[in-house]
């Protein structure tokens, strides 16, 4: 099963956070072992706006490492769906639409996704299988 990895992860591995770089890059490491790392386009973007230039992205993303997927029409709908749940049963703004998408890709796909914040996955999309800090310390 492909591992689609949250924007959370890549950045703390980027900017070296100092609470969760080692977590974030030994999950990284495990998560590679024999299956394939995915980032979609939404991942990317959010990872994006700390860059200047694509060339700088493509370095830190390599495709070599991070097979580059489009989101599937179905998942951008079912994104579409838990996003207006989430609205619709007082969701605060702190969410946001492109969480809903990330959630919806990997359920849409059957991949685990690589987070540190699984909250929001764990009650919209309950059937993707989530590697945390709490799982997998």
């Amino acid at each position: 099963m492909a591992t689609l990895v949250d924007t959370n992860v890549l950045v703390d591995v980027a900017v070296r956070d100092p609470v969760w770089l080692g977590w974030s890059r030994a999950a990284l490491t495990r998560a590679a072992a024999g299956q394939p790392l995915v980032i979609n386009p939404v991942i990317y973007a959010e990872f994006s706006v700390r860059y200047d230039d694509i060339e700088t992205v493509d370095q830190l993303l390599p495709q070599s490492d991070f097979h580059r997927e489009g989101l599937p029409w179905a998942a951008a709908f079912a994104a579409g769906v838990a996003f207006r749940r989430y609205r619709r049963t007082g969701g605060a703004r702190e969410r946001v639409l492109p969480d809903f998408m990330i959630g919806a890709h990997a359920a849409i796909r059957g991949y685990s996704i690589l987070t540190r914040d699984p909250k929001g996955y764990r009650t919209y999309f309950p059937m993707v299988p989530l590697i945390t800090p709490e799982t997998h310390p």
